[in-house]
């Protein structure tokens, strides 16, 4: 698939995934419109300066709006005023944690939001829909590596449990319009501008101010992370090869899932200094691990991760280092 001049339209484009996928889509020529609330989950100015970055970048074919996505005439608008091809809908309130406390405002975005843009992209015409899901639908299974059809009933937070009910919302808007839709669970994302609520771009931080780093738990919790420059690579490939599967859920991850001793003491090799610890109980709605088991979207989508966690690491905190002087 040529990406020349084809339009497409991008929720959450000023988030850490949305903003890396917009620009990703901009250099291989395609035009983008891209959609956000600046919502205050974290820090407004943060996203507006990264959608200001991908417009400076590219001002003839990126089009920012301020849009709320369960605004389903407004996006229903903007998809044929753009002649939008297809969507990629990354567009949430993220977050495990706080999902417990606010778990009606999660429902609101992710499951009436999808259920919006759905609903638009039908009206729309558009060709296909890439949605992000997440590793968070797996909850504590047992069975390890993760793979897309392994059961998930028992999510153990309203996020996971809003992700999954995306799934299903995805999947009986197929089966009812013919719609190829794509849904990305996504493996614990990190890279230059991650969301500072997150525990790697928390960590970076702390170090460098000197301060102590937080573990909750006994440090054997482990995760799966993905560095943000191979979730491109697997969203870019999912919307090229969609239409040849109809619906379809792809796990995108790193495969080499760490503890969160292992990730601590790698970041400390990067910042080259020991992390001081401060040991907190667990959180609720944590799951113990997270891997992904890439044999599906190796086959389908050529996906293959490239970036080791220290390599990546070392490219976030050369990131946060500049952003801090």
């Amino acid at each position: 698939m040529e990406w020349n001049d084809r339009s497409i339209l991008v929720t959450g484009a000023a988030g850490f995934i949305g903003s890396h996928l917009c620009r990703a889509l901009l250099t291989r020529n395609a035009r983008v419109v891209g959609i956000d609330n600046l919502d205050p989950f974290y820090d407004p100015a943060i996203k507006q300066r990264a959608d200001e970055r991908t417009r400076a970048q590219h001002p003839d074919a990126y089009t920012p709006v301020r849009a709320d996505i369960n605004d389903t005439p407004r996006i229903e608008s903007l998809l044929k005023e753009h002649r939008v091809e297809g969507i990629i809908h990354l567009a949430a309130k993220a977050g495990v944690r706080p999902s417990i406390e606010d778990p009606i405002g999660y429902a609101h975005a992710n499951v009436t939001g999808t259920a919006s843009v759905l609903h638009a992209a039908s009206r729309a015409g558009c060709a296909r829909v890439i949605i992000a899901s997440s590793s968070s639908v797996y909850g504590n299974n047992t069975k390890v590596p993760f793979a897309e059809d392994d059961p998930v009933e028992s999510p153990i937070s309203p996020y996971a449990a809003t992700k999954r009910a995306c799934e299903l919302l995805a999947f009986s808007h197929h089966r009812l319009t013919g719609t190829p839709i794509a849904m990305l669970r996504f493996f614990t994302v990190y890279g230059p501008d991650q969301r500072p609520d997150l525990a790697i771009s928390k960590f970076m931080k702390l170090l460098r101010a000197g301060k102590p780093i937080p573990m909750f738990g006994n440090g054997n919790t482990s995760r799966d992370y993905t560095f943000i420059d191979d979730i491109v690579s697997g969203v870019l490939a999912s919307y090229q090869r969609i239409d040849a599967h109809g619906y379809r859920i792809w796990n995108l991850g790193g495969n080499a899932p760490v503890t969160l001793n292992q990730l601590i003491a790698s970041i400390g090799r990067v910042a080259g200094t020991e992390p001081a610890i401060e040991h907190r109980p667990p959180q609720p709605g944590d799951v113990e691990r997270t891997w992904a088991d890439l044999t599906r979207s190796a086959a389908e989508l050529g996906y293959s991760p490239r970036t080791t966690l220290e390599s990546g690491l070392r490219a976030q905190w050369e990131a946060i280092s500049q952003t801090d002087r």
